[in-house]
Parts: C-alpha cells; structure tokens; sequence
C-alpha cells in the first residue's frame, strides 16, 4: 500500500511560514511603515493586509522584549528571553503542541526508530510541569518499577517539577545502568510515594504473538514504530504457518501510539477494502484519506481488538478502523481519545516545534478527539471497588475540544492489566468464530 507522508508535506507548507515570523519581532516598526495607507490605498486591501499580521501584538511584545533587556534585575540572554517567548507561543494551544530543543527533538525521533537511553514510559507534560503516565511501555524500567497509567510524576530526583519548563521528562533520560527516583502521585488523593528506576536501553519490541489456543493466535501490539508493521505481518503469517487462524486477538492495551503510518498499514492487513482513517485540518494540505487495498491476510477470520484507558492514538486509530469495516469486534474499556495530528516543524537552529495541526476521523466520520472508541463489549478491572482518577484525553486541561455537538462528559475508561482481559476477549473471539462456549458453571451448594 501506498501511504502519503502526510506530516512531511504539512511541514514543508507550513514551514515558510514558521521561518518567516522568526524575523518578525525585528521587523515590526518597518511593517509598521509599509502597512500605513496612502491616500488612495482600498481600505478593505488594508484590513486584509492587518489581518494577515498582527501588527499592534507584536508592537506590544516587542515593548515587553525591550523593556526586560533594559530593566529587568539581573541582564538576560536575548537567546534564551526569545526562546521563552516562543514556547509561550505554544504552551496555551493544547497538551500536545511544543517547542523542542535539538536534543529533545533528536529523542524524539530516536523513540520512533524502537531505540534510546531511558526508562520507557509514555508521558504527558500537563500545565503545571508535572508528568502524567499515559502507559509504561512493556517490560520497561518503568513497568519494573510499577508504575501505572494514570500515574503523576512531581519531582525527579528531588527536585520539583514546574510550569514553564520546556520538557520536564528531560531528567529520566540518562546512561543504562544509572538510576532516577521519582516522586508519584496515584489517584486523585493519593499520598506522594517514591520509585526508583534503572534507565536501560530501550529496545522496544513493539509486537509479540502466540498461540492461546489451537487455531487462535494473540499479538500484542506496544507502540507503533517504523518496523511495526513489517513484524506485525511476519508473526501473524508464523501463527499460521501449519495451518490457517480461526480468530485473532489484537491487544492494544495501553499502547500510546507512535507513528500513524504504521496502525495504517496494519490495518490494511487486515481489511480487504474500506476506509481507514481521515485527517481534517485548517489547511488543506493537512486534509488526506487512506483506504485499504485488497487483501486480507487472515482471509476473514474474525478478529478481537482489546483495548483500555492507555490506548491513545494510532491505536485508537486501528480500533476505530476495524471496528468501523465491521472487521473487529472492540472488547475493553474506552480509550484514550487522543485524536490530533502533530507535526514536527524544524526550526534554523536545529530546534524543532511540534504542532497539532489536524484531527484524525474513523472511516465512520466520528471524531476520535477526547471521545475515544467505544468498545462493543466493556471490561472492568478484576476486583477493583471504584475508578481510580480518570484517564482521558477530556480529563487533561487546555485539551482540545470534541467536534462541537458531541459530549465529552465523564467517559474516560479504565486501565485493564493482567490475563483476565485476555480470556474474555479470547471468549468472545470463540463466539465469533462459531465454537460453543460453555456457560459457567455455579458454585456448588455446601452440604448441610
């Protein structure tokens, strides 16, 4: 299948733009002069001119920029006053969007390749500094440790995290073998307790598989990276190498996403024709459509895709997909709802900003977008009394909206660990493929 770098094309049209308002603090009092009308100028070519450029909000900054170089208490680099000037720029649109230095932007691209020095875990920098865990990634210095999705970082190290800092997850990177101790916060009163972690190489193993039963096969899908796809494909023809599947089970538990071309072309495995995912944007350049090609490589075995709270993303994307072509049924809790595209638009000095600048949409129209996907069968924690606090796009604040109509209300999901979610999504994948179930049987009455 053909897929379209859509985020590359987006960078390169907006990415002019982005180098053009670089210069634009300098340039003000001149576009001051050349916006001034002459007698003759059309107004309404005016109003459009001023529209385009924000003239009296960069005349305000520049005032403040000065009056910082020239009277604040101690002399600040002019470097370092623009870069907090521009994550300013970023830091109320949503809980996505970014500046990123050289280093954080090369992490960045390291953590899509499957490789990289630090403790695994998928993060979220909410407006205060702290850190909340989307989903620890599997077999990772953080799941060792016990961290949890839903869990809030306050300080590493000792040192207390705060607004304003361009990436605070910075500290838990480090060499393999060194250790970090951070202060987390679970449940929404929960007394602040301390783990300590051993960075590792990360090499995630994004996909692993095997056979539950004769002629039903589990994969496991962690994240999605650039091999994803590939390994997806490999090990789904090694479970049935002896003879065809009866059913799959898809599991996507706390899987924070990663890169969108790889739930692309799973999905593509799996359906024989269809719609997979839409992206809307303001610019036309951000709108695009991926559809299946023919071809199906279970050849219509039914599927299961297990979800829960930590499934944000591309792997909200690949649930809605199948759930949506009727080619999966979706067995779990509601998912993340993370349902924005970022792209990452370098910067001259190696710096880089990453930029919601779309929406992604099931081939059903519905908006993913602090909503989530909706299982079809709803999975509860084993044991668990109440809902810890809620894990949700809807929950993190400055969050973009839903689609207007559509109610966000309390529907974050629950994280589902352990076998259990296994068996029953294992269970419903029987029913599909037409095996008898057996009822439970009760418990057998005490003798009197």
């Amino acid at each position: 299948m053909r897929v379209r770098l859509l985020s590359l094309f987006i960078a390169l049209a907006l990415f002019p733009l982005a180098a053009a308002a670089q210069d634009a603090p300098a340039q003000a009092d001149e576009a001051a002069q050349d916006a001034a009308p002459a007698a003759d100028d059309d107004p309404d070519a005016l109003d459009a001119g001023a529209a385009k450029v924000p003239l009296e909000e960069i005349r305000r900054y520049v005032t403040v920029f000065n009056a910082i170089r020239q009277a604040y208490v101690d002399p600040v680099d002019d470097h370092k006053l623009m870069s907090a000037a521009v994550r300013g720029l970023l830091f109320d649109l949503d809980p996505h969007s970014a500046y990123m230095e050289k280093a954080d932007a090369e992490q960045f691209d390291e953590q899509t390749r499957g490789s990289y020095d630090g403790v695994g875990v998928e993060l979220q920098q909410m407006p205060d500094g702290t850190l909340r865990v989307v989903a620890p990634l599997d077999d990772s210095p953080a799941e060792r440790a016990g961290l949890r999705s839903g869990d809030r970082i306050i300080a590493i190290d000792g040192k207390l995290l705060r607004a304003g800092q361009s990436d605070s997850s910075a500290p838990l990177r480090g060499k393999a073998g060194s250790k970090v101790v951070v202060k987390v916060v679970r449940g929404e009163a929960g007394e602040p307790f301390d783990l300590t972690l051993v960075r590792d190489t990360i090499r995630a193993t994004s996909v692993r598989s095997k056979l539950l039963e004769p002629g039903f096969g589990y994969v496991r899908i962690s994240s999605f990276q650039a091999s994803t796809a590939a390994d997806f494909a490999k090990q789904v023809d090694a479970l049935q190498k002896d003879a065809p599947l009866r059913g799959l089970v898809l599991d996507l538990r706390s899987n924070p996403g990663g890169l969108l071309v790889g739930a692309v072309q799973i999905a593509d495995e799996l359906l024989d024709k269809g719609g997979i995912v839409s992206t809307r944007g303001r610019e036309s350049i951000g709108n695009s459509r991926f559809d299946a090609t023919p071809g199906d490589r279970l050849h219509g075995a039914p599927v299961v895709a297990l979800v829960d709270a930590g499934s944000a993303s591309a792997a909200e994307v690949l649930a809605g997909a199948l759930h949506d072509n009727k080619r999966a049924r979706v067995v779990g809790s509601r998912t993340f709802g993370k349902g924005s595209v970022q792209t990452l638009l370098p910067l001259d000095n190696g710096d880089s900003i990453k930029l919601t600048t779309a929406r992604y949409y099931t081939p059903s129209g519905h908006s993913i977008q602090a909503l989530g996907i909706e299982p079809d069968v709803v999975l509860h924690p084993d044991g668990a009394q109440r809902r810890p606090a809620p894990i949700s796009e809807a929950e993190l604040p400055g969050h973009l909206a839903a689609e207007p109509g559509a109610m966000e209300g309390d529907n974050a999901g629950e994280v589902l660990p352990g076998r259990k979610p296994i068996d029953a999504a294992l269970l419903e994948l029987k029913k599909m493929a037409g095996v008898a179930v057996d009822a439970p049987k009760p418990a057998a009455a005490k003798a009197q």
